[in-house]
């Protein structure tokens, strides 16, 4: 009659243990990978839905509202097309640092369009020095141009504002701006192309 080792059996019995979490533990890293690759593919990848934008001439002045399929492109496509400021800023909500744009300074009469998609965003005549070291604007060139969505990043609740037609970030609002709104449209100069008025 054969003799059984307690201390083989429990061995056994937590090595057992030890693999089964393991593989647990490894099916539920797998599996929250491929989530975030497929929200990320989702994103990056998904047919490009209908927008309306206001259009503007050179001169500023309003061509009319028109529907648009949204610009999606993929990443390495945005990477050949912009900076990698702007890229950092318009396709990963980052920040340019404090007066280092070029457009916190500028005071040149004409628009500021998307730098990604040529949007029409800000006009200078609403353009105003707020000491923050970024552009800043009490209201778009048109509320269609632009999207506001909640940023709860970095510990504190912001609205973002993002360009309607292609969702580059651009920078936040907030309501310490001047008359007649009241708000603050800080924006990021690698975000922007500025365009002299025709």
């Amino acid at each position: 009659m054969s003799s059984i080792d307690p201390v083989a059996v429990a061995s056994q019995a937590t090595q057992g243990r030890r693999a089964f979490v393991l593989s647990g533990i490894a099916a539920l890293s797998a599996g929250t990978w491929y989530r975030l690759v497929d929200v990320h593919a989702t994103r990056v990848l998904s047919p490009a839905k209908d927008v309306q934008i206001e259009r503007f001439s050179a001169a500023g002045k309003s061509e009319g509202v028109v529907r648009l399929p949204m610009v999606v492109k993929t990443e390495a496509e945005w990477k050949l097309q912009l900076s990698p400021e702007s890229f950092y800023v318009t396709r990963n909500d980052g920040t340019e640092r404090a007066f280092s744009g070029k457009y916190a300074d500028n005071h040149a009469d004409g628009l500021y369009r998307c730098i990604c998609c040529d949007t029409a965003l800000f006009d200078s005549k609403t353009k105003f020095e707020s000491g923050t070291g970024w552009p800043s604007f009490w209201q778009p060139i048109s509320a269609m141009n632009v999207t506001k969505t909640t940023d709860s990043t970095l510990g504190m609740v912001r609205e973002a504002i993002s360009c309607t037609l292609c969702a580059a970030h651009l920078g936040h609002v907030f309501n310490d701006g001047p008359r007649p709104t009241g708000l603050r449209y800080c924006m990021n100069s690698v975000a922007l192309t500025f365009v002299p008025r025709a």
